[in-house]
């Protein structure tokens, strides 16, 4: 299992939203159709995803020039750019940005804009995972030979 699959497992259910996992869900399963235009409804099957919020997200997508849709009959969503050129943190950051923490959460004036050790380690954290959504493209995803397809099935 690569570094990347093992931390999203670990932070999955505090580090990032159900939007952005529904953003990812359909970003990887576009992925692995590059040379389809893929309608909500069958994105919304393989991956997993309500219909209705997916339309939502993949709005979200759109904006963020990740995703491209094509109107009318045979039309649907595809990839903007090759999976290579997507990071996890594009996706991420499209619906829901990794939150930091730049100020003292409580608003103590002795803090200022100096973290306390608690919050700065809690941000350092959540750089590191910025980092590594960073330097994850969509294709190592779903490059990943662990045994089990990327977030959902393909």
């Amino acid at each position: 299992m690569s570094n990347l699959s093992i931390l999203i497992t670990e932070v999955h259910d505090v580090m990032i939203s159900q939007t952005a996992e529904y953003a990812l869900r359909a970003v990887i399963w576009l992925g692995s159709h590059p040379d389809e235009h893929v309608g909500t409804k069958q994105i919304s099957q393989a991956a997993r995803v309500p219909a209705g919020y997916l339309s939502k997200v993949l709005q979200k997508l759109a904006r963020a020039e990740l995703v491209v849709s094509t109107p009318g009959r045979g039309g649907g969503f595809r990839l903007a750019r090759a999976p290579e050129e997507i990071s996890v943190l594009d996706v991420v950051n499209a619906v829901e940005p990794v939150q930091r923490i730049r100020t003292c959460p409580l608003e103590l004036e002795s803090h200022g804009m100096n973290l306390c050790p608690l919050h700065r380690r809690l941000d350092d954290a959540m750089a590191q995972v910025e980092s590594a959504f960073a330097q994850s493209s969509i294709a190592e995803l779903l490059a990943d030979e662990s045994g089990s397809p990327p977030l959902c099935e393909l």
